[in-house]
């Protein structure tokens, strides 16, 4: 992708009098050589799968190692049975985040957005969006050429792997990519857009890559959780007229500059963090000992 800054792509809308979700796909039949249908049936693929990955969710099996496996089956019971404190949409967000992130612990196939261990971010604001608010399949593939965008922006100015900048870089990337897609479903413009972006980062800035027993299980699907709900606040802030002060170009150079200066203990080595608490430390000895 050509675009290296949110601003160029407000910018590349304004001049064309285009959307966000345009330029995006207009630049990558231009990178790719590819055809507009071409390029729409290709992110038609990751949608169907995004929507599969979904349907097959087993709340009866458990990953490898013993630790996740079955939350999302209990949030969705918990949901239909209870008055929930979030409300019937939010819990589904919820169990849906849980579920994919779970799917991927137990090597189901999923669609990395932007990576595995954040799988569960998109799709769990997407999915019940579609299922339960009847949202348009084409306006869910426009949404997705704006996540690519975002996502090609961050990864371009910053990272979007744990190993390189914490897991402000996946989960945080992920919610960004979530939050600018929720604004563009709802009919908000680029410069909404990236003001989503921007709030959305500045929330997760810092957040470390802990993983317990270096397995992308606990604390990171729960995280993609966090990630839901942060991108529904920021859309909504966002679509209220409410701004970042901070331009997100300049919130991603941050992240950048944070994730930089984060100790290597905090990257995804396992090393800090949640990971190097004494239960964790017995959770590693005793899965060390089963291989």
């Amino acid at each position: 992708m050509s675009y290296s800054a949110l601003k160029e792509i407000e910018e590349v809308c304004e001049t064309e009098k285009i959307e966000f979700w345009e330029a995006v796909l207009l630049d990558d039949i231009d990178s790719r050589k590819v055809s507009k249908e071409d390029s729409i049936n290709t992110m038609q693929s990751l949608w169907e799968a995004m929507q599969l990955a979904g349907d097959n969710y087993d709340k009866n099996e458990k990953s490898a190692s013993g630790l996740v496996g079955g939350d999302g089956g209990r949030m969705e019971s918990y949901y239909k049975e209870n008055d929930t404190f979030c409300g019937s949409f939010i819990s589904m967000v919820i169990a849906q985040a849980l579920q994919m992130g779970e799917s991927n612990a137990c090597m189901k196939r999923i669609v990395a957005a932007p990576t595995a261990g954040a799988c569960g971010v998109l799709p769990a604001v997407l999915l019940p969006l579609f299922r339960e608010k009847g949202i348009a399949n084409e306006r869910i593939i426009e949404s997705l050429y704006v996540t690519a965008g975002i996502g090609e922006v961050i990864a371009k100015r910053a990272f979007i792997a744990g190993a390189a900048g914490g897991c402000q870089a996946e989960v945080g990337t992920a919610s960004a990519m979530a939050s600018g897609a929720l604004v563009h479903i709802k009919g908000g413009n680029a410069y909404q857009i990236s003001n989503a972006v921007a709030m959305t980062l500045k929330n997760l800035l810092g957040l470390v890559c802990d993983p317990v027993a270096g397995l992308v299980e606990v604390p990171c699907i729960k995280r993609n959780v966090i990630g839901a709900m942060n991108a529904l606040s920021c859309a909504d802030m966002a679509l209220a007229g409410i701004t970042s002060k901070i331009p997100a170009d300049q919130v991603i150079d941050a992240m950048r500059a944070v994730g930089e200066r984060m100790d290597v203990s905090l990257r995804e080595t396992s090393l800090g963090g949640l990971a190097a608490t004494p239960y964790a430390k017995e959770i590693t000895k005793r899965l060390a000992k089963q291989k």
